[in-house]
């Protein structure tokens, strides 16, 4: 029986001062915006701030799984805490969800019942936070391409920024005509584009957790090149999952009669899995109808 563990330590990327300063920011401007949203008699502003809140609470949690993935394995959780980044990127976008559900009903009732608020107030702080939002989600924009927990921050953030894009636009259209209705339409409409946003990191995180193929590994394309490889004539029991939203296992049976393999095979599928499929974390069993040989790598 061979067995070849060559144990890489992985270390993400570090994103700790980008979640230190968007927290800080984002909850500084929140409580400003809520103060200000209360003197200007803006339901749409207060509601931004209640939008940017749940934010916060969210980039916390975020922040929190970013951190707990650089932790170390140990004889209870063998693969460390890497799936809190699946639990977080689930939160956030249940906290997004949960965000629409209230922007929604305090839209419908503005438009159900339209009250005056001070224009030229609501514009300024909203523009304000056009600019802490957006400045705060492009720290977050790199990591977001391979990181659902990552993504999550940066969609709580880049919805931020368009809501406060809806306060402003309300604001001067409300200024120009008068047509008080048209500020809670505004939310109604900033609710749809978020949902239609969050849709999908809802949907990939779920995956996750249930252990699904990650959306960007082709699960045939995998079995193909394995059962190409010299020798294989069968593969079976091939599993692949999401160890965290940004690492990927494999296991998987080859059947290779009189097998006489070395490190070098073994190394030579780890780093194709790697490079082809972004799977870091594969587990290869050799069987030749006779004794099992487990051959184990990972990168």
């Amino acid at each position: 029986m061979a067995h070849n563990h060559d144990h890489h330590t992985h270390s993400p990327e570090s994103f700790n001062l980008a979640f230190a300063l968007a927290v800080g920011l984002n909850l500084g401007f929140t409580v400003i915006e809520a103060v200000y949203a209360i003197m200007a008699n803006s339901m749409s502003l207060l509601a931004d701030a209640g939008h940017n809140l749940g934010d916060v609470l969210g980039l916390v949690l975020a922040w929190g799984a970013n951190w707990l993935l650089t932790k170390p394995s140990s004889e209870r959780y063998s693969y460390g805490f890497k799936r809190t980044s699946i639990l977080a990127a689930i939160a956030n976008a249940l906290f997004l969800v949960a965000a629409c559900a209230i922007i929604t009903y305090e839209s419908i009732a503005k438009l159900l019942n339209p009250q005056p608020v001070h224009e030229m107030t609501v514009i300024i702080v909203a523009a304000i936070g056009i600019v802490i939002n957006l400045g705060t989600a492009l720290l977050f924009i790199r990591g977001s391409k391979d990181d659902l927990n990552i993504k999550g921050a940066f969609l709580h953030l880049a919805s931020d920024a368009l809501v406060s894009v809806g306060v402003v636009i309300a604001g001067v259209i409300i200024i120009a005509s008068g047509w008080l209705w048209v500020d809670p339409l505004a939310g109604l409409l900033i609710v749809v584009t978020i949902l239609l946003g969050s849709w999908g990191l809802l949907r990939d995180s779920v995956n996750l957790i249930l252990d699904a193929v990650p959306h960007d590994v082709d699960h045939k394309a995998v079995k193909t090149y394995l059962a190409q490889l010299p020798g294989v004539t069968a593969v079976h029991d091939l599993h692949i999952w999401g160890l965290s939203t940004k690492e990927t296992a494999l296991t998987a049976h080859l059947v290779i009669p009189d097998a006489q393999t070395d490190d070098n095979f073994l190394q030579t599928i780890c780093h194709d899995l790697k490079r082809n499929f972004k799977i870091n974390h594969p587990t290869i069993q050799i069987e030749n109808g006779g004794d099992c040989h487990t051959q184990t790598c990972t990168d």
